[in-house]
């Protein structure tokens, strides 16, 4: 059986079982839902930074899926492409992943008829180094223990929304398959090249108030091609392939809008803790 061990556990988020299952806990029940949900979620966008920073914000996806009272036996995570150089979605077809809190079962079978009815190829050498997927797994099994994964890295290539179409295909029909994809926002100061804002609380506020929003806009609107575009021109998204296939599967599967559940900074973050900086990456959670 093909096992894929963890790269960030013991940085992103606690390599210690009982550890993990506990911050794991504290990440889905953080923050208040204080928003209506649909009966049903089919799909959903979480961030993937390490959880002292966003794993709040990340539960609030898995928190809505419990809300919703509804089964879930599959999650099709679209995680983003950090190193992947490939052109196509890269999908991890069989096994498992490990972690701290045990392994998560791949669903080969779902997996297969992704890889026949999409322009996904099978290519687990596609997730190597890549993290975005791999933080939501101890929350997904605290959320949902007997759920089994398709990991799929979706790079931003003009094919991430025709996929996105053409999963929303494979998951019709099936009311306990949900697909969440990963990505941060705004990725802002002189770290990550990126200022046109400025530095301090000016370009700060920008990244998230303009920057970040030109996003989650399109991502509300079921606007799948602004949601890829529009990252690529405007550095909003490092996951723009994965949110744009979300996006459109979800519109596909007849979702008219989406619902911002929470939307912090980096920045934000650090300020709880009384610290400041110049820099600051941007996270959101939406479901549709």
């Amino acid at each position: 059986m093909t096992t894929r061990n963890p790269i960030v556990a013991g940085q992103f988020y606690p390599d210690v079982p009982e550890q993990c299952r506990e911050e794991a806990e504290q990440c889905l029940a953080a923050r208040t839902l204080d928003v209506t949900l649909p009966e049903h979620v089919v799909a959903g966008i979480v961030p993937h930074a390490g959880w002292v920073f966003s794993g709040d914000v990340a539960g609030m996806v898995f928190q809505a899926l419990q809300r919703t009272g509804q089964v879930v036996d599959v999650v099709v995570f679209l995680g983003a492409s950090h190193r992947y150089a490939g052109a196509r979605p890269a999908v991890w077809a069989e096994g498992r992943w490990a972690g701290p809190l045990g392994p998560v079962a791949v669903d080969g079978a779902m997996a297969r008829e992704i890889l026949e009815h999409t322009s996904a190829e099978d290519r687990p050498e596609g997730h190597r180094g890549e993290h975005s997927i791999e933080v939501q797994i101890p929350l997904l099994r605290v959320a949902f223990p007997s759920a089994r994964i398709v990991p799929i890295v979706v790079p931003a290539t003009c094919e991430a929304v025709q996929f996105g179409k053409d999963l929303s295909r494979v998951l019709q029909g099936r009311p306990s398959v949900v697909c969440i994809a990963s990505t941060d926002l705004t990725h802002y100061g002189p770290r990550y090249g990126f200022a046109p804002a400025g530095q301090g609380a000016k370009g700060l506020a920008w990244a998230k108030g303009v920057n970040d929003a030109r996003f989650i806009e399109a991502a509300l609107a079921m606007d799948a091609e602004a949601v890829q575009s529009g990252a690529l021109e405007t550095l909003s998204a490092c996951g723009p392939g994965a949110a744009g296939a979300a996006v459109a599967a979800a519109r596909e599967l007849g979702r008219e809008k989406g619902i911002l559940l929470a939307h912090t900074t980096s920045a934000e973050v650090m300020r709880r803790f009384g610290r400041t900086s110049d820099e600051a990456v941007g996270y959101a959670a939406i479901v549709y």
